[in-house]
């Protein structure tokens, strides 16, 4: 332990908080949540603590500590899943010996959202928190919020009102106790609480109470008081023994990304984009969203394209011009653009900004040796070498082309790997949905006015939708009726 780390040590606080521990070159290789950061922390480095050998291997690589205190062990527990996903730590794999995550899921579309646990997200609309790799952390502060801001667990709902509504913990969804209106401005509240607006809360919840009291509404300012008393008393709860959110500008990646291309400010709101096909056929392309440097799944989009054939160029072109053709004014412009390949992929992309008369920063990030992918005239970024200093860069220039290698280890690398491999996935998702539904497309689905009540009945009866084809008008009219049964019939004996 060097004497600055000492030294540091010496001034850790006790208070619950969210700690960083790095290597020499400044890598941010393990983060850490702690009830008492001065006690968790220091447990590193004491001599006489019995460790494993891949804490050895961590605690042999620390010269620098940092730490962010929070007000609760809530909190802690919310951040840290935070700076996980944004810094992706090489020891918090390798020291995990659980390896699956927890996911919270709130399927925010449905009319009363059940809350629930997951251990990997789907692009299902539904919102998703975590990964927290803590599951018995996080369920046991979800069960302590649930008192402040009651939910729903009811994937299917009872018959009757359940035990937690008679103690105060569901809103009674299964009765209709409460509107799906009402319900879900509950459920935004608890969103905003684990999105670490619970200072906010407390102010709003105050506000409305004594709003309420004014109009002598005293039994629902009664019931805000309570929910404002519990959530102060979250403080004391005991999540783990052992913010809002954290300022953008301390984010390694994000400010390494504005000083190597340097950028006006740290970019808060990047777009990666992605095409995905099989052969040429249904041809797809994502955008996905980076705000502050974590996925904001609210503002994704995807594109089915409508040139045909395998042309990634072509594809990201259209993509391009379809992003930026003005109608979609209620789209934030975005501060960078991450063009999943290489020269190709970014040439196409910038050559459709140039014509919509953008000029907004883009860069390609190319699979292959993870380059940084630079149009030295046209990617509206000015590269500045300077920021790469002691870092084990290499560029060359390809063409009009800056190609730039950092190590796998730096955080632009990770930042940008994280949001590439996002619009990959987004991509590949939305092409192989579209896939599953050519594949159990049937020659009833372009019938005018035949829904899928209709073709159920017709499937069950014939078979498929070649069988339908094959038997007699008396036939169809015996299962959907004279009138569905003739227009079907007509539809396919048409040019007899």
């Amino acid at each position: 332990m060097t004497d600055q780390l000492r030294d540091k040590l010496k001034q850790l606080p006790n208070t619950p908080g969210v700690y960083f521990h790095k290597s020499a070159s400044g890598e941010i290789i393990y983060v850490g949540k702690a009830a008492n950061l001065r006690n968790r922390v220091r447990q590193y480095f004491q001599t006489s603590r019995v460790r494993d050998l891949k804490t050895d291997a961590l605690v042999s690589e620390i010269v620098d500590t940092d730490w962010i205190t929070v007000e609760t062990e809530m909190d802690a527990l919310f951040l840290e899943s935070e700076m996980i996903k944004r810094y992706m730590p090489r020891y918090n794999i390798l020291l995990r010996d659980d390896k699956s995550q927890t996911y919270v899921r709130i399927p925010m579309n449905d009319a009363y959202p059940a809350i629930s646990y997951t251990r990997g997200p789907l692009d299902d609309g539904a919102t998703y928190f975590g990964p927290y790799y803590n599951g018995f952390a996080v369920k046991k502060a979800l069960r302590y919020l649930r008192k402040v801001f009651p939910y729903s667990t009811h994937e299917r709902m009872p018959n009757k009102l359940c035990l937690q509504y008679h103690i105060g913990l569901c809103p009674g969804v299964e009765a209709q106790k409460t509107t799906s209106e009402e319900y879900k401005k509950t459920l935004k509240k608890l969103i905003r609480y684990l999105c670490g607006e619970r200072k906010t809360l407390s102010r709003e919840l105050e506000r409305d109470m004594k709003t309420l009291s004014a109009e002598h509404k005293f039994e629902e300012a009664a019931v805000l008081r309570n929910r404002l008393r519990d959530l102060k008393q979250l403080s004391q709860q005991i999540i783990f023994s052992d913010r809002e959110f954290m300022d953008i500008s301390k984010d390694h990646g994000l400010v390494g990304l504005k000083d190597l291309l340097s950028l006006a400010d740290v970019p808060k709101r990047i777009e990666g984009y992605d095409i995905s096909h099989m052969s040429g056929t249904n041809n797809v392309a994502s955008m996905v969203v980076a705000t502050n440097g974590l996925a904001d799944k609210s503002q994704y989009r995807k594109f089915k394209m409508q040139l045909p054939g395998n042309n990634d160029f072509a594809h990201m072109n259209e993509t391009m011009r379809r992003r930026f053709s003005g109608k979609h004014r209620d789209w934030p412009t975005p501060d960078l653009l991450l063009i999943d390949g290489g020269k190709g992929q970014l040439g196409a992309a910038l050559d459709a900004l140039d014509e919509a008369g953008m000029t907004i920063p883009a860069i390609g990030l190319a699979k292959r040796d993870e380059q940084i992918v630079i149009h030295s005239s046209r990617s509206h970024v000015i590269l500045n070498t300077g920021a790469l200093a002691g870092s084990g860069f290499g560029i060359e220039t390809s063409d009009d082309f800056v190609l730039v290698t950092l190590p796998k280890s730096d955080h632009i690398v990770k930042l940008l790997q994280r949001i590439r491999n996002e619009s990959h996935r987004f991509a590949v998702s939305y092409h192989s949905t579209l896939k599953r539904k050519g594949a159990t497309k049937s020659l009833l689905d372009d019938i005018p006015g035949v829904g899928p009540a209709t073709r159920k009945k017709l499937i069950t009866s014939f078979g498929s939708g070649q069988g339908v084809k094959t038997v007699s008008e008396a036939q169809l009219a015996a299962v959907i009726g004279a009138k569905q049964g003739g227009v079907i019939y007509r539809w396919f004996h048409a040019s007899e």
